[in-house]
């Protein structure tokens, strides 16, 4: 591609961000810009990415890295660039492959089950805790087989598509 078709497309792209995204989506983005704007100048630039960095209470971040991240801008980082930024971070990101993504660190074999006892350990005592109720739920809409194995390729199948996947 041409470099003044290149420009073309990064500035093109820009006006039509705001479809990408729904209202409430483009909202949390705009909080997460302003809290980054600690200059309140309507861009982001090197100071408000390291005192950004600060805050989240990473003090060792050295300057090439905030060069970097400034470098995957077209230009000044102002709210349509983050937000275009944004866009094409999470374009083509497939929600079926990530799910599946999270599950095979649980599975370095790759068989495609998890056991429900280590499934319910896991959900009851990792991050977003899980209630004895909502694994009761999950399990009676996604139930383990005989051997006590929780079919997690299924499982992700449906919640991504709202439907089982044909056996082979």
């Amino acid at each position: 591609m041409s470099p003044k078709k290149a420009k073309k497309r990064a500035d093109g792209g820009s006006s039509n961000v705001f479809s990408m995204f729904e209202q409430a989506q483009i909202q949390e983005f705009k909080e997460a810009f302003t809290i980054m704007d600690q200059n309140r100048d309507g861009f982001i630039d090197k100071n408000d990415l390291r005192d950004t960095f600060a805050a989240l209470g990473r003090l060792n971040v050295n300057q090439e890295e905030i060069d970097d991240m400034l470098k995957e801008a077209p230009g000044p980082v102002n709210f349509t660039v983050f937000l275009t930024m944004f866009g094409e971070k999470l374009k083509g990101a497939d929600p079926e492959e990530t799910i599946l993504n999270a599950f095979k660190v649980f599975d370095p074999e790759g068989t495609g089950t998890l056991k429900k006892d280590y499934v319910t350990e896991m959900l009851t005592t990792q991050a977003d805790r899980f209630s004895p109720e909502e694994m009761e739920q999950m399990f009676a809409a996604f139930p383990p087989d005989v051997a006590g194995n929780l079919d997690y390729k299924n499982l992700v199948h449906i919640i991504t598509h709202g439907e089982e996947k044909d056996q082979e």
